[in-house]
């Protein structure tokens, strides 16, 4: 296990550029397994899931390769076998999103209930539940769904709630289809409609009808294409409170700033400073630590705060003056890593599984704090930085799922952090 060492309570300044988006790219990848003809990624972040879901996808015989130009090829030929297994299941439960495109292209596979952080209970019944209706027999047994089907057909799939990999899941199978399928109540996250543009370029004929409609009308097949991945908004997002906290200023480009649209709101709302940059896309962002107001957070399905920013900015209310509150609609259990924040003298009440109330500001003191999951590890990062002493951060390995390189551009812009064993 890797543990990282921070020295607190340095401002954090300079210029960094966010990767591709995690919650886009593992679902363009599983994407490529729609065609056997090539598809190019570019702006592939360099994380662990994405070495992960790599490995998955060459172990059932597909080739995937690195670019001169830093792109990655997949040539999804034919399947040397299509089971996923555990391992990979228990590692990123993101690999769950080949179901929908191995089931449609091949008519089979056999894919293991999905692991992932421990953030509260993620169900896929909604996706198994949508490969029935679209005409495919799937069985449970042993923590394995087995699914099979002599072609899938269109159907109309309601989700009672906004799952976005459920979302995912139906449109690369109905891509493939007889007829048309219609998903109501579907997920808008710029992710989705990034992926829709992949499909799209594969010669998929896929559209969003209405805000939370989208409507697929199935093909016999797909082409290749190139596709340059989004930016990464939630790890904007994580340096944008890097730089509110530390009370300096870093210009985070490589991203939509429309995308971070309600957690700059919300950030704005605390007396933080957002500047378009003068060049490309992103913003500059700034603060004085000691003016910072107390809000209300709460999650919700884009366009809200998202829910993978709850921790990182919950950090930044422990030094609001006054009292904050934060209000989780997605996941009952992503308050957990509110003990080790506590541990640092944060005073937080966890009133439930939902909700928490955060007083400051308080002064942060380096402690030897366990990292759970992968957004409260870049949290419990960001306390270490604004913390009084030294904090000894292990698990690691969670905040390299998600982000690129994450120590080194912070240490680039000013940061004390040294990655040792142990």
């Amino acid at each position: 296990m890797q543990r990282f060492i921070i020295e607190g309570g340095i401002p954090l300044s300079g210029a960094v550029q966010v990767a591709g988006a995690k919650n886009a790219v593992l679902k363009m990848m599983a994407a490529a397994a729609l065609t056997d003809e090539p598809v190019v990624l570019h702006n592939v972040p360099r994380i662990s899931d994405v070495t992960i879901m790599r490995a998955t996808m060459g172990d059932l015989g597909f080739s995937l390769k690195d670019r001169p130009d830093g792109a990655l090829e997949i040539l999804a030929g034919e399947a040397e076998w299509l089971f996923v297994p555990l391992e990979a299941a228990m590692k990123m439960r993101s690999s769950f999103i080949l179901l929908g495109p191995l089931l449609a292209r091949f008519g089979r596979v056999i894919i293991s209930n999905p692991g992932g952080d421990r953030i509260g209970r993620r169900p896929v019944d909604l996706h198994v539940e949508a490969m029935r209706l679209l005409g495919a027999e799937v069985d449970y047994r042993n923590g394995y769904y087995f699914a099979q089907a002599d072609g899938l057909r269109g159907a109309h799939v309601t989700f009672p709630y906004v799952t976005v990999m459920g979302t995912e899941n139906v449109m690369l199978a109905a891509c493939l289809a007889r007829g048309t399928t219609v998903i109501d109540n579907a997920a808008r996250e710029p992710e989705v409609d990034d992926l829709i543009t992949l499909l799209s370029a594969m010669g998929a004929r896929i559209a969003r009808t209405a805000e939370r409609r989208i409507e697929i009308e199935g093909t016999e097949r797909l082409g290749g294409a190139e596709h340059r991945v989004v930016g990464d908004r939630i790890e904007a997002g994580t340096f944008a409170v890097a730089a509110a906290l530390t009370g300096g200023r870093i210009e985070i480009s490589g991203f939509r700033p429309g995308d971070l649209a309600a957690a700059a709101d919300l950030l704005e709302g605390m007396g933080v400073t957002l500047e378009p940059l003068e060049e490309g896309d992103g913003l500059a962002v700034s603060a004085n630590p000691g003016e910072l107001k107390p809000v209300a957070l709460e999650t919700a399905p884009w366009p809200g705060v998202a829910t993978d920013l709850q921790a990182p900015l919950s950090i930044l209310l422990t030094q609001a003056n006054g009292v904050s509150t934060i209000h989780e609609t997605i996941y009952e259990d992503r308050l957990e890593y509110t003990a080790e924040l506590v541990k640092m003298g944060a005073e937080i009440e966890v009133v439930d599984e939902r909700n928490a109330r955060i007083a400051g500001p308080t002064q942060l003191e380096g402690r030897a704090v366990q990292i759970p999951d992968l957004r409260a590890g870049a949290t419990l990062v960001l306390a270490a930085l604004v913390a009084t002493g030294t904090s000894i951060v292990s698990g690691v390995e969670h905040v390299d799922r998600g982000y690129e390189r994450f120590e080194a551009k912070l240490v680039g812009l000013g940061a004390r952090i040294q990655r040792t064993d142990g």
